[in-house]
């Protein structure tokens, strides 16, 4: 059963208000440019728009970031930290940057920036297997689990030499390289 909008009564939008959108949105949320003008473009499709002319949401993101409560390449940095802790790979670190908006020169930029790439990449695949309890953090593999466990770790974002390295070592010997 669908529940009814509760914005049905809410007055259409003007540039005051379109404004203090945008000043609570980012005050609560880590967010970039594109997430913004899209949070903003869908409440003026919800509620209309009662200023003059086109509403300025493309001026006011831009607005947003030159005051600093807006930075891309801060939000990419932070949310593949992030991912990366929580040992996802590359490829999907780079899809949730897609899919939220980063530009590809603000994440190209910051792949440039990591200094150990190969490292950090089994580091992630790492805490990714002993999160899971995959590879040999897992009990005794047979040839379909093991196949089962390659394909997770694939789906996590990680490359295939990468995957088969980690989930054909033993925890000690993984355990001992991280702790170097």
């Amino acid at each position: 059963m669908a529940r009814p909008s509760r914005n049905r009564n809410l007055p259409p939008l003007d540039r005051a208000a379109l404004d203090g959108m945008a000043i609570r949105y980012v005050g609560r949320f880590a967010t970039t440019r594109a997430r913004l003008a899209a949070y903003l473009q869908r409440k003026i499709t919800e509620r209309g728009w009662a200023g003059e002319g086109a509403p300025p949401v493309e001026a006011l993101v831009e607005r947003m970031a030159a005051a600093g409560y807006v930075d891309d390449r801060a939000f990419a940095a932070a949310r593949t930290a992030s991912l990366a802790r929580r040992g996802y790979g590359a490829r999907r670190q780079a899809d949730a940057l897609r899919a939220a908006g980063v530009t590809r020169e603000d994440a190209a930029a910051l792949r440039d920036a990591e200094e150990d790439a190969e490292g950090a990449a089994l580091a992630a695949a790492r805490a990714f297997a002993r999160r899971k309890r995959l590879g040999p953090w897992g009990g005794p593999a047979d040839p379909d689990k093991a196949r089962r466990q390659l394909a997770a770790m694939l789906r996590a974002g990680h490359d295939f030499a990468v995957a088969r390295l980690v989930l054909g070592g033993s925890a000690l010997d993984c355990d001992d390289e991280v702790a170097d």
